[in-house]
Formats: C-alpha cells, structure tokens, sequence
C-alpha cells in the first residue's frame, strides 16, 4: 500500500510486486542460474585483473543488456565475484537481480572517503549501518534516517577479524547520490552522527537485503580524505597489495557469515 506524502520519495509502498520484478529475468524451466549462493562484490578491476591472471577466477556467467555483468567463480572455492557498479540504483538494482538468480550470501568489498583524518589508508571499516543521504533505499525500506546490518552477520565478520588479529574498525558510513555535493558543512554534519566514510552504495544494499531477506555484509577500507580544508586523494586508488587482500578477505567471510 502506497502511503501518501508531500514529498514522493517519502511515499513508501509495501507492496511486494511491482510492474517488472527481478524473477521476470529468470527462465523458470532452467536450471539454477548459479551452483551457489555465495558472492563477492568488489569495486577493485586490478584485483578482478590479477585473479584472472593468476588463473584463480573463471568466467561463470554473463548477464545480458545494455550493460553486461560479468560473474566470476573462484577455482579453488565454490565462491562468486563480481565488479560493483556506482551508485545505489545500479549496485543495490543488481544486487537485487542477484538474489533473484539464488543469491543468499553477499560481502561487499570497496573503497570509501575518511570523515576522520586518523582514520589510515586502508584502515578496513566493518558496516553496522548507513545514513541514508540517497534515493534508493526508500524503494525498499520505509524512511528513516538511519538503515543497519544484520547485528548477527556483523557479529560473525568481526569474531573472524578477533580470531585473525586483523585491524579493524566498525561503524557507520555516509550513503550519498552526489559526490560533488559534499559541502564543508554536510560533512561536519555527518561526521556528528558518526559516519567514518562517505560512500555511494551501502545504504541501498542494506535495504535490499533486509527487503528480499538474505545475507549482507561489507567492509570498506579508508581511502581519500574529505575531512580537511581541503580534499586529499592519498593515493588510494594505488594500494594494490591492500586491496586485494581485502577481496581474498571478503572470499572468506562470505562462507562463514
């Protein structure tokens, strides 16, 4: 039921179907479209590149459109990848589509701005939740300011990280649709509220996954730094070792979450 509002993106409607819904994609005579239920989503090509290259990860599957999607599967692990797509409406829409296809287990590995200067390069950042400073999530969760992670799935990722001695943080990001609207004074305003990163998809794939009822989690580790005067990109995009650790990391923590 659609409830009625001043503003549309606050008029949320519970209703389960709508006009074109992801199982429409699915051919129901087939089989399974995956042999698992476990999927890696990474923003980091070179990582995808190198796994390639190494001969650790196969093409799986292609999902056609305008815009291809390429699954991967690792060859030592019954255990999917795929690069992210910008953005809330293209990574939480395919996230969707995912779990449509048989999809249960996500982790999300990416990158995001630092509010907090002390927080490193590469200083990873377990999701306990967003603020939803962004449109898509409101398709799928009734408004709100803030939208959590399942507590028992990030109580899992961080039993790991304890058991494991990795270095970790956990909190809250800042879910944005504009990364050239981060004014000084937004900034300080979310940093307030206890964001530690600034991102473009978590909050709408908190949402999906609470709305299709599967399993989430992610970890983002710090890479430019908005909190200053002025913007610092500390080279981030460079860290290679970093990164693709942090995939092998998410290859792990999504068979146990």
């Amino acid at each position: 039921m659609l409830v009625n509002n001043s503003y549309p993106i606050l008029e949320f409607d519970n209703s389960r179907t709508a006009k074109i819904n992801p199982t429409a994609f699915l051919d129901e005579t087939s089989e399974p479209f995956f042999q698992t239920d476990m999927l890696v989503i990474t923003f980091f090509q070179e990582v995808m590149d190198k796994l390639a290259d190494q001969g650790r990860i196969v093409l799986e599957k292609t999902i056609g459109g305008e815009n291809p999607v390429l699954i991967y599967r690792f060859l030592d692990e019954n255990v999917l990848i795929t690069l992210g797509q910008v953005g809330c409406p293209a990574c939480g829409g395919n996230l969707d589509l995912f779990h449509a296809m048989g999809i249960a287990r996500v982790m999300f590995c990416g990158g995001g701005g630092v509010l907090d200067k002390n927080i490193e390069v590469g200083q990873i950042l377990v999701v306990d939740g967003a603020i939803r400073d962004e449109g898509f999530s409101y398709h799928y969760i009734e408004p709100a300011r803030y939208i959590y992670t399942d507590s028992d799935v990030t109580g899992k990722i961080t039993e790991y990280l304890d058991e494991n001695s990795i270095s970790y943080i956990r909190g809250l990001t800042w879910t944005t649709d504009a990364i050239f609207r981060e004014t000084s004074d937004r900034i300080a305003r979310r940093k307030e509220e206890g964001a530690k990163i600034v991102e473009m998809e978590q909050a709408g794939c908190i949402a999906v996954s609470q709305f299709r009822g599967f399993k989430y989690g992610a970890l983002i580790y710090g890479g430019d730094d908005v909190s200053q005067d002025e913007w610092s990109n500390r080279g981030w995009q460079s860290r290679d070792g970093i990164r693709y650790d942090l995939v092998m990391l998410c290859k792990r923590l999504v068979q146990i979450i």
